[in-house]
């Protein structure tokens, strides 16, 4: 079979990708050295800089392209129905599986801001901005059509964030709670929170929608 161009190449920047996140979530940036990282990936020090010029601009990569998946997958899961409880519902199913999916990239991407030169940082929050606040427009077309009952809408958007993203320092697949359980559970207290109640057809799509992404 005839090599495609560039295979090889896009083989190790996905590969240094990889044990960068791992490390960095295993003993932080500032530890982890380029040289340490070659030999992770099996590579010279010096082929890592025809990925990534410097160390951070790894990781700066690895954030931005964490967030604008983060993104990505929200657009895949929004609803076509506007009615806010299914918004909310999609926003919480979506929000979990994409982090317990990349656990260590989210570990990653909420402690490292700091490493970060001024210009990224605020990239990787206006990134974060923009996904933070359609979960806003959700409890706020949710207060307005009586749907929910907030007193704050912008100190519930960031309970939630905090709440969701929270369950990879917890979460292990072969404990007691599988996937499915874990986000029905945190979505009747998202629902709780926001003054709504969760139809049994939204808990049913809940635990499959979440055995599906086990």
């Amino acid at each position: 079979m005839a090599r495609t161009t560039g295979s090889d190449g896009e083989k190790t920047e996905a590969a240094v990708r990889e044990a960068a996140v791992n490390l960095i979530a295993r003993q932080g940036y500032e530890a982890m050295s380029m040289r340490q990282l070659a030999a992770e990936v099996g590579v010279q020090a010096a082929a890592l800089y025809r990925y990534f010029p410097t160390k951070e601009e790894l990781l700066f990569t690895l954030m931005r392209e964490h967030m604008e998946g983060l993104g990505a997958a929200w657009e895949r899961a929004r609803p076509a129905d506007a009615e806010p409880r299914r918004r909310l519902s999609a926003y919480v199913r979506n929000h979990i599986a994409f982090h317990i999916e990349r656990r260590h990239a989210t570990h990653v991407s909420n402690m490292e801001l700091r490493s970060l030169s001024p210009e990224r940082l605020t990239h990787i929050l206006r990134l974060r901005t923009a996904y933070e606040k359609e979960l806003r427009a959700i409890l706020r077309d949710g207060a307005d059509s009586g749907a929910f009952s907030i007193d704050d809408v912008g100190l519930t958007a960031m309970a939630l964030i905090q709440m969701m993203t929270g369950v990879i320092v917890w979460f292990r697949p072969d404990e007691r709670l599988s996937i499915a359980e874990v986000t029905a559970t945190y979505l009747s207290m998202t629902m709780r929170l926001v003054g709504a109640k969760v139809e049994s057809t939204e808990e049913r799509h809940v635990h499959e929608h979440a055995q599906l992404r086990a």
